[in-house]
């Protein structure tokens, strides 16, 4: 288990679910992971929290008005100045697709596609400061951005939040790059070259890996439990991992961790 008081500049640092199945996600993921959905704000559109022993693990919600939910994850990076990092990722070929915003004291928050068609969040904490449990059964693991173009991904990440990163593979069977912690403390997300293997129907995409004490056995409550499989649990230098679809055909993965 890891715990932080705060993320790193440029680190995941929060996921939330667009679900178009508010109550069933709320049971299922509940039922999955052992999280307690707690109850929807009026003030920020039905948005709910997602927590586990106490601890927030994600957050969620339904459609927005006359803007359908597209039961999507959506992973946001740390940020400790939002205006500068939505200016400089606009300048670097970024789509901005909600400019900076305020949320209560919590924090500011903006949502933006990379220059390959990725979507994600920026986040500026106030008083919540996203994810602090990682690594423990129920909590975030590991976090990926597949797409077609790597290099122009990986520049896009360095310029922007300041990414200091570390080539593991460079070829065209194996291209992957990591972002390093800055307290050296290992690294904290990877992007990989999918043109091999993406869809091209599917655009770039961040992924996010929940931890769990056994894939195999999640991976079959996940379909117990209404949700599909996308990739059967396989064994990696990097885990045993699986990617799954809830009832609602939000794509997440999972992973137990090489002990």
């Amino acid at each position: 288990m890891t715990t932080r008081d705060s993320a790193p500049i440029g680190s995941p640092c929060w996921a939330d679910l667009w679900t178009s199945d508010v109550e069933g996600s709320r049971k299922f993921y509940g039922e999955l992971f052992g999280w307690e959905a707690q109850e929807p704000s009026p003030e920020f559109g039905g948005y709910f929290m997602f927590t586990r022993n106490g601890v927030p693990t994600a957050g969620g919600m339904g459609d927005m008005g006359d803007m359908p939910a597209n039961n999507l994850w959506k992973v946001y990076l740390a940020t400790d100045d939002i205006a500068k990092t939505v200016e400089t990722a606009e300048a670097n070929g970024a789509q901005v697709i909600s400019p900076a915003m305020p949320v209560a004291d919590l924090g500011i928050q903006a949502t933006l596609n990379d220059p390959t068609g990725a979507h994600h969040g920026a986040w500026q904490p106030g008083t919540f400061l996203g994810f602090t449990v990682l690594n423990e059964h129920g909590f975030p693991s590991w976090f990926e951005l597949h797409t077609r173009d790597h290099a122009a991904a990986v520049a896009f990440y360095r310029t922007v939040y300041r990414w200091d990163t570390n080539t593991l593979g460079d070829s065209d069977e194996f291209r992957y790059t990591t972002m390093r912690d800055p307290e050296g403390k290992g690294d904290l997300a990877g992007i990989m070259d999918a043109r091999a293997f993406l869809p091209d129907a599917v655009p770039a995409q961040w992924s996010i890996y929940w931890e769990v004490d056994q894939t195999d056995a999640t991976v079959a409550m996940v379909k117990a439990l209404g949700g599909s499989v996308v990739m059967d649990p396989q064994d990696t230098p990097f885990g045993r991992l699986a990617t799954v679809l809830d009832p609602a055909g939000a794509q997440f993965k999972l992973r137990t961790s090489n002990s």
